[in-house]
């Protein structure tokens, strides 16, 4: 039942964006390349996403606001529904010198996977994230996203794909087709404490009809892990954005805690020793 329900999730998930077209970025506010696995039942999983932008675009275009010294702190708390799903909710927010603390939006992400009782010989799973932004940070004022996560550990080395799809539904991109916004990271593990790498995120414009490289957007961000519990995720990196339409400099960081709210299994109570007769 499991399994049928897994393929039904996927298909009309998958079919239901097809139909749609494309949305511009969210944004630096959530800058992360995914893992195939799911939260645990029963467990919530919190995440504060802190990322600051020393040098960025600084001009106001369109009524939107630059993104030049803009600090974004997003909350994500997923919780686990069963072995390979789970959902996560957003709250993004930004400070800027002028504007304050702003709310910005907020998205929903359902998410499932492929068991591991299908043995596959990679990690593989689909997110779906839907959500509204204010204009002044996004012209794309509701937007939706379809990402396929694939993922592989082999050794000491890591390497996770996520090849998103991007879409617009209220906006002035919500007729201008699918986009293509990729996400790889390949890391290495030091010790089993640390782990280094390379994250890249892009956006490529519109499928079939790609921008030209200076309109295109990519970073590249050097980045760390820090596996020092199970209960925890931290990461941090430092992004460069090599093309025109990139913001150049950009600072994130990454810290998640993971939270059990399922009831514990009681702790059996000795038998007394029998005492010598």
């Amino acid at each position: 039942m499991r399994t049928w329900l897994l393929f039904f999730l996927l298909l009309t998930g998958g079919g239901l964006f097809l139909s749609g077209t494309k949305a511009a970025a969210q944004g630096n506010y959530e800058i992360q390349v995914y893992g195939s696995d799911t939260v645990a039942p029963k467990t919530l999983m919190t995440e504060l996403h802190s990322n600051y932008t020393p040098d960025g675009q600084k001009y106001i275009i369109d009524g939107v606001y630059p993104t030049n010294h803009q600090e974004h702190e997003t909350v994500e708390l997923t919780e686990g529904i069963t072995k390979w799903s789970e959902v996560g909710f957003y709250i993004f927010t930004s400070e800027q010198n002028g504007h304050g603390v702003q709310w910005v939006g907020d998205h929903i992400r359902p998410r499932v996977r492929v068991p591991d009782s299908w043995h596959w010989p990679v990690g593989a799973s689909l997110s779906m994230e839907i959500g509204y932004q204010r204009a002044v940070y996004s012209p794309d004022t509701w937007t939706w996203e379809i990402r396929p996560i694939i993922d592989k550990t082999m050794g000491p080395w890591y390497v996770a794909i996520n090849p998103a799809l991007e879409r617009t539904w209220h906006g002035p991109d919500v007729n201008q087709g699918l986009g293509f916004a990729p996400a790889v990271k390949v890391s290495y593990a030091f010790n089993k404490k640390i782990s280094g790498g390379v994250e890249y995120y892009a956006d490529y414009g519109r499928l079939g009809d790609f921008y030209g490289l200076h309109q295109q957007q990519q970073q590249i961000f050097p980045a760390i892990d820090l596996n020092v519990s199970p209960k925890w995720e931290i990461n941090f990196g430092v992004g460069v954005g090599p093309t025109a339409a990139t913001d150049h400099w950009i600072v994130k960081g990454i810290l998640g805690r993971y939270f059990s709210w399922g009831r514990r299994p009681p702790v059996p109570i000795p038998e007394p020793t029998p005492k010598p007769q």
